[in-house]
């Protein structure tokens, strides 16, 4: 086998992006202006924790830190720092309206597992 043959097995790593449905871009779009105006995004962190063994966290932000990724759907914007977008790559961010109440759902691929409430997982 010749580097040329190793190399074209071998499968490029997954682009570092996430995004959001429509339904959460609205959303978004909807509580930054609450939250106070256009300038306003939606943060979303991993931290260790919860009982998967990582967590997510959502917060709104007008600062962009130095290692903070940007992704926008119809004027909303979702800010990811850049430890977090190691675990999150390839995810989206959805709003869900249940019977139950509405909530943000992150569909993570990379996630082997997650709890029942869905805010926590593990890899």
């Amino acid at each position: 086998m010749t580097m040329t043959d190793i190399a074209a097995d071998t499968v490029p790593p997954p682009p570092r992006a996430m995004s959001l449905s429509a339904s959460a871009a609205k959303r978004v779009h909807k509580l930054a202006e609450m939250e106070g105006g256009p300038d306003v995004m939606m943060r979303l962190s991993v931290s260790g924790g919860g009982c998967s063994g990582f967590q997510y966290g959502f917060s709104f932000d007008a600062a962009l830190n130095e290692d903070d990724h940007v992704f926008e759907r119809d004027g909303a914007r979702l800010v990811v720092d850049d430890t977090s977008l190691d675990l999150l790559a390839g995810a989206e961010v959805d709003f869900v309206e249940e019977l139950a109440g509405s909530y943000f759902k992150v569909n993570n691929p990379n996630a082997s597992s997650s709890c029942g409430c869905g805010q926590s997982f593990s890899l």
